[in-house]
């Protein structure tokens, strides 16, 4: 049986707490209490809770840096750095354009106004491994006039 990365977290948490590796805990914990709740919510897309609170440090420690609090940035990164130890590989600019590719000759779009028939295959193919903003980037290359 595969272990979830809800249960990989916990495991990781109690290795952490034994080294007194408290930033490292905080963050850990951090992380499982929101894959927990989501969890209760009913979604169990354990890449998508651990993306969007990846995302969601790397925005506080940018606004805390446009605040001149250096410490807490670097501190919003550092768990930010924690989450993505947990995230599967990302996948390459040239895997990404295949994909691309792909979903531009089944959709038949052939300009920027048919990057709806393109974004929504796309994406359900990336399945969490690449940004959403990479695979539009590529998108909107592919479809430009």
């Amino acid at each position: 049986m595969t272990e979830t990365i809800l249960e990989q977290i916990q495991e990781d948490t109690k290795t952490a707490m034994k080294a007194r590796e408290r930033d490292r805990v905080g963050a850990l914990r951090m992380i499982s209490n929101a894959l927990q709740q989501d969890a209760k919510e009913g979604d169990s897309d354990e890449v998508a809770v651990l993306r969007r609170e990846r995302k969601r440090r790397l925005e506080a420690a940018e606004a805390f840096r446009d605040g001149g609090s250096e410490e807490r940035a670097a501190a919003e990164e550092a768990e930010a750095e924690v989450i993505t130890g947990y995230l599967p590989a990302e996948m390459s600019d040239e895997e990404i354009a295949a994909i691309v590719d792909d979903a531009i000759a089944q959709s038949g779009a052939s300009g920027p106004a048919d990057m709806g028939k393109v974004m929504g295959p796309a994406m359900g193919k990336v399945a969490g491994r690449a940004d959403g903003k990479r695979v539009n980037a590529i998108v909107r290359e592919k479809l430009a006039p």
